[in-house]
């Protein structure tokens, strides 16, 4: 309704209904998620990556190409372990700001002046459905065309379309025709020492090649062959029935013809470089093979599922970082990376069957879903709108049995440093209540 101050007619701006939206606490929570699912995202993508760089490093250098390549397809994995990176910090930025907010009791103030889970929820669902669209737009469209970008580089690099260098210390063969050995290879492959060369054609002749030094030219006329200039060497040239003939030159050009490269295979023999516009049309098109129509309604179902669930993700991350009271219990944290890794390899697993037509693709990827989801609803409801209701206070439980009998076994000194000090206090007034004794009472 219009203000009237002063006999002026004033309106509510749009930083009033901004600051009645988003609320200092809700600024406080946004600044609790934000931090920790930045540096769980950069985190799990920089081991994932990491593990597969040293591959790459291996699998390069065997090959033999450029070491200026596994960056290169170190970039194109990117959006592959996003799909995963991106739901894990998700998840567990959420999870560590509730569970900040519970230890610290600021959370039961918050409860107390009225602000209900799903008030609270507020900040952390607009992340998660930014990053939901965020990730919509990386394994649909962008994770497909990286992957056939990794696949071509991976090709190219096999059959030596990128340049593969030749390995000092080695014999290399080209073409079935020649073999070639280099002893030293200095600025960068520019300038070769020690070179030894054995040549033969259709007719019988060979000459074997030896030089001090020599460097690779490219050759104008003829893009398919090189020019090897070779400095301060000698040429023996063996013929078929005859005297070996021997040449000192200072310099000589020995042309080498190049293999033949094959071409690489078009996109989309994989259904996981489709874009989603093209398994829609791929997978609902009559004219397709029945083998097709599945592949890539399986796909297609993977990919969304993996958006989806996503929308869950605050609910789950409530659900698991209410630790019980008096506890500082961090069993929801393992948890929660155990179901969401559990469950982007369930949804692997199901992609893979029902592409192969063992298994509806709608139930294989759609049904875990359905069951997750509904696990987590009921979790999220029994923090959310149950009193003093635990989500997992059957493991909780059980943890603290298990923490008990460890300690009846080895001894609480022995113990300490494993399990957090609270919980050996809870444990000892535990014990100290089944004896009958109240805890303090003097």
């Amino acid at each position: 309704m219009p203000l009237r101050r002063a006999g002026t007619l004033q309106t509510p701006s749009a930083n009033g209904y901004v600051s009645r939206f988003i609320t200092a606490t809700d600024r406080y929570i946004f600044r609790l998620v934000i931090v920790p699912m930045i540096g769980v995202f950069l985190l799990a993508a920089s081991l994932l990556l990491l593990e597969k760089m040293l591959r790459l490093f291996d699998f390069v250098s065997v090959e033999g190409g450029p070491i200026g390549i596994v960056f290169e397809m170190l970039v194109n994995l990117v959006p592959e372990y996003a799909g995963l990176a991106i739901p894990l910090g998700v998840m567990l930025g959420i999870l560590f700001a509730f569970r900040k907010l519970a230890i610290s009791s600021e959370l039961d103030v918050m409860r107390a002046v009225g602000w209900s889970y799903t008030r609270l929820l507020r900040v952390p669902y607009l992340i998660t459905l930014a990053m939901a669209a965020l990730n919509f737009a990386i394994v649909g469209f962008i994770q497909p065309q990286a992957r056939f970008a990794y696949e071509e580089m991976e090709f190219e690099l096999r059959s030596g379309a990128l340049g593969a260098s030749i390995k000092v210390g080695e014999f290399n063969t080209i073409e079935d025709r020649m073999a070639l050995r280099i002893e030293e290879s200095e600025d960068d492959g520019r300038q070769l020492m020690g070179i030894f060369a054995r040549v033969a054609d259709s007719g019988g002749q060979v000459l074997s090649i030896s030089a001090r030094e020599g460097r690779f030219l490219a050759n104008r006329e003829d893009r398919n062959t090189i020019i090897l200039r070779l400095v301060d060497g000698v040429i023996v040239h063996d013929v078929a029935d005859g005297t070996p003939r021997v040449l000192s030159f200072s310099q000589h050009d020995l042309p080498i013809d190049l293999p033949a490269i094959e071409q690489f295979r078009d996109r989309g023999e994989d259904e996981r470089e489709y874009i989603l516009p093209e398994l829609l049309e791929i997978g609902w098109d009559p004219e397709s093979t029945s083998e097709e129509r599945v592949a890539s309604q399986a796909n297609f179902n993977y990919r969304m599922v993996e958006v989806v669930m996503m929308l869950l993700l605050p609910l789950l991350a409530v659900a698991l970082a209410i630790p019980p009271k008096r506890s500082t219990s961090a069993l929801g944290v393992f948890l929660s990376i155990i179901i969401v890794v559990a469950y982007h390899k369930v949804n692997q697993y199901g992609s893979e069957v029902a592409e192969i037509g063992r298994i509806d693709p709608f139930l294989a990827l759609w049904g875990p879903f359905a069951v997750l989801g509904g696990l987590i609803i009921w979790m999220y409801y029994q923090v959310a709108f149950v009193p003093g209701g635990q989500a997992i206070g059957f493991l909780e439980t059980f943890y603290a049995k298990v923490t008990r009998s460890l300690k009846k076994l080895i001894g609480r000194d022995k113990l300490r440093g494993l399990v957090p000090e609270e919980d050996l206090h809870e444990q000892q007034e535990q014990e100290l209540r089944e004896q009958g004794v109240v805890p303090g009472a003097v």
